[in-house]
């Protein structure tokens, strides 16, 4: 058996991020009274996925990235506190514990013969409480998020924190799984292990990051372990 330690990454790998995050931005529209709609939400989501990479290449903290998220989303348009409102969203966010088709199967189908970790960039706050709360957390019994230690990926100090987490040194016996060319795949292959690139939606990779593998559908997993 090539490996022996498998890194997840917990957003759009495991958990449905997309269902939870339409559900937390729906919810803290109500919290202030303002009408929602689908705009809002398709709107929010290219704002923060500029503040993530921010957040990836070192150029804004996560303390910053909480808020001004909202800020942008807002200008001159609604009369909202933004850090109220992140404080709401954020709350709500917490609460989505939406799994992937597959991923509570596959989990299980690999837990006895492996160590499974998941390696997350997002918030404490949030992702303590998702993971606890499913039926993951069963079976994965390591989990480590960037602002705990300090490190996001692909930072090599955040897969060092992994490892350390699980007692392991070989890294050529470690796979990082995950949907993210720039921070999973990237980061798992500048540290010197192999990688597997989630890639539902059959996305062309033009980014010159080469995963070690490539599947569509998590129970492919099972063929490639």
């Amino acid at each position: 058996m090539k490996y022996e330690v498998l890194l997840f990454d917990a957003d759009n790998t495991l958990f449905n991020y997309d269902q939870a995050e339409e559900y937390a931005l729906q919810q803290a529209f109500q919290r202030f009274n303002l009408d929602y709609n689908e705009g809002w939400l398709n709107e929010y989501r290219a704002i923060n996925a500029s503040f993530w990479r921010m957040l990836e290449n070192g150029t804004i903290q996560p303390a910053e990235l909480r808020y001004k998220r909202f800020e942008a989303l807002f200008e001159n348009r609604l009369q909202v506190d933004p850090v109220s409102f992140s404080e709401a969203y954020l709350s709500k966010l917490s609460e989505g514990r939406f799994l992937l088709e597959g991923a509570l199967e596959v989990v299980v189908g690999l837990a006895s013969k492996y160590i499974l970790a998941i390696v997350t960039n997002g918030l404490k706050e949030v992702q303590l409480p998702r993971f606890q709360g499913s039926p993951l957390s069963k079976y994965i019994k390591t989990l480590i998020i960037s602002e705990e230690v300090g490190y996001k990926k692909p930072d090599p100090g955040m897969f060092d924190c992994a490892l350390k987490a699980v007692h392991h040194t070989d890294r050529s016996s470690v796979i990082m799984i995950g949907d993210s060319l720039t921070s999973d795949i990237k980061g798992g292959f500048d540290y010197g292990i192999d990688t597997c690139w989630y890639n539902p939606r059959g996305l062309l990779n033009q980014s010159g990051i080469r995963p070690t593998y490539e599947i569509r559908d998590l129970h492919e997993l099972l063929e490639i372990l």
